[in-house]
């Protein structure tokens, strides 16, 4: 019988909605559960990209908005082979950000949402989509709000009306507001209905995010 290869999970989210806390608790659940499980971060700042990115988003230094946008792409482009290659190989991988935070973060700059999406086009498609809402009074009383370029109240509510825009039936959304516990644990619920639907219907990877 042929390996079955393993779901890729994202997990998305504006700013301080607590996704890398509960991407940590769902990789470790997952685990616990005997199923082959690694976390993957975007954008990943060890590259030659990430770099980059992660000295623009420290502010050290400035990009025009079009080229850091198509850095961000380029740093997820960079991972396809490898991540595939883990899917395949039946390793579960759960994301914590994903093309949906390019194109929402940079739309909300101005850009244009569609000419955002063309770089994305063709990654590989998420299997499950979670996003962790959190109304933006509640995430500016958390630790940390503020200390990253992009960490401002006006942009973080535009980034969740264009994350609304890209957001179809299949997001599964998850009350961020509540107690970490609750999150993690409807998180949990959500994966395991989504793993029973996906489970005699899994279909091989598809490279094809936003074809038409």
């Amino acid at each position: 019988m042929a390996q079955q290869r393993g779901l890729l999970i994202v997990v998305e989210g504006c700013d301080r909605s607590g996704k890398s806390t509960q991407c940590d608790n769902l990789v470790t659940s997952l685990k616990q559960d005997g199923i082959d499980t690694e976390l993957v971060k975007f954008p990943d700042r060890t590259t030659q990209t990430g770099k980059m990115i992660d000295s623009y988003l420290q502010q050290k230094s400035d990009l025009d908005d079009h080229a850091i946008h198509l850095l961000f792409s380029a740093n997820r482009w960079e991972a396809m082979k490898a991540l595939s290659e883990k899917l395949n190989n039946g390793t579960t991988l759960v994301v914590d950000r994903y093309a949906f935070s390019g194109v929402a973060f940079s739309s909300a700059k101005g850009l244009d949402l569609e000419w955002c999406r063309n770089p994305d086009i063709g990654l590989l498609t998420p299997d499950v989509i979670l996003f962790l809402d959190l109304d933006i009074d509640e995430a500016e009383k958390r630790g940390g709000f503020g200390q990253e370029r992009y960490e401002k109240r006006e942009l973080q509510i535009k980034v969740r009306q264009e994350f609304m825009k890209l957001k179809d039936d299949s997001w599964k959304m998850i009350d961020a507001s509540q107690s970490k516990e609750d999150v993690q644990r409807d998180i949990w619920d959500t994966i395991q209905s989504s793993k029973a639907q996906l489970k005699d219907t899994i279909q091989p990877l598809q490279f094809n995010l936003w074809k038409r």
